[in-house]
């Protein structure tokens, strides 16, 4: 199967007091890049979320979001600091004696300086946290997969159709290329006939000339690379994988044949022909940019 660069995917997990979410989406990017965005207190999470994410992705610019809720009221308790308290309290009396000032501190305003108070988190089981961050984590994975299987299908429709088209342009040049030779020995033959009059023509002179102007315009090799390349690219997509970088390669090729085809065109309906094709073939690589 084929597989789209881009996705979304969501999964929310409970047990007991405890809640993770986690949001993930994706763009195309050559190599696998993601961002992980939670709380601070589960940083010792992330190598392990890594590895995991490997599993579903190969390339792609991942942005994952994990939020947690904690509904346990025994979770946090409150600590006071009596050493610091001391502390703002002498200070405040030094200040009150070097200025000259009224000491009119009371508990309340010591109460709500810095740090005096402070909520304290309990200790966490770590086990028992990723079980549910990995039942998140993989919930919203498989929704994600889900998503670029469904548009990667998609694309591959769109480039089998696209293909099938550049095959018939392909199949038009080479029926055009006998064609434009016979046309240009007949011209050929009408201008030295006006020129030479009654004279006899040398028959010959005029075989030869249409040969070397033959294997000038002849595209016979780059028509049968190009097939070969648009062939063997529909057959990758048949097989599926991850095949985003060697449908970008074989792209390159199939655009290398049609800038040559062009180049040797020495007709209005071929040039259009090879024009059409380098269009579709840039088409191809745009669409191939969001495949895995």
């Amino acid at each position: 199967m084929i597989k789209s660069m881009t996705g979304f995917g969501r999964c929310e997990c409970h047990q007991g007091d405890k809640k993770f979410t986690v949001e993930m989406k994706a763009v195309n990017h050559r190599y696998f890049d993601v961002t992980i965005k939670m709380p601070k207190k589960f940083g010792f999470f992330e190598a392990a979320i890594r590895n995991l994410l490997k599993q579903y992705v190969q390339r792609g610019k991942l942005d994952l979001f994990i939020t947690y809720e904690d509904f346990a009221e025994e979770n946090t308790s409150l600590k006071y600091n009596e050493h610091l308290a001391g502390e703002y309290l002498n200070y405040y009396r030094q200040m009150a004696e070097t200025f000259g000032l009224e000491n009119d501190i009371r508990v309340s305003a010591l109460g709500r300086c810095p740090d005096v108070f402070v909520m304290e988190e309990q200790d966490i089981d770590e086990q028992e946290i990723w079980a549910v961050l990995e039942q998140a984590l993989k919930g919203a994975c498989e929704q994600f997969v889900a998503s670029r299987i469904k548009e990667g299908e998609a694309l591959k429709t769109d480039l089998l159709d696209k293909l099938r088209g550049m095959l018939e342009n392909v199949a038009l040049i080479e029926t055009r290329y006998p064609q434009i030779v016979a046309e240009y020995r007949q011209k050929l033959e009408e201008k030295v006939k006006e020129l030479l009059a009654d004279t006899q023509m040398d028959e010959g002179r005029i075989a030869a000339e249409v040969v070397l102007f033959a294997d000038k315009i002849c595209t016979d090799e780059e028509t049968v690379r190009l097939r070969s390349h648009i062939e063997t690219m529909a057959a990758a997509l048949e097989a599926g994988g991850s095949i985003g970088r060697k449908l970008d390669f074989i792209a390159q090729e199939m655009n290398r044949e049609a800038n040559t085809i062009l180049s040797k065109a020495n007709d209005l309906e071929t040039s259009n022909i090879a024009i059409d094709l380098k269009t579709e073939i840039e088409k191809v690589r745009e669409q191939i940019q969001n495949i895995e």
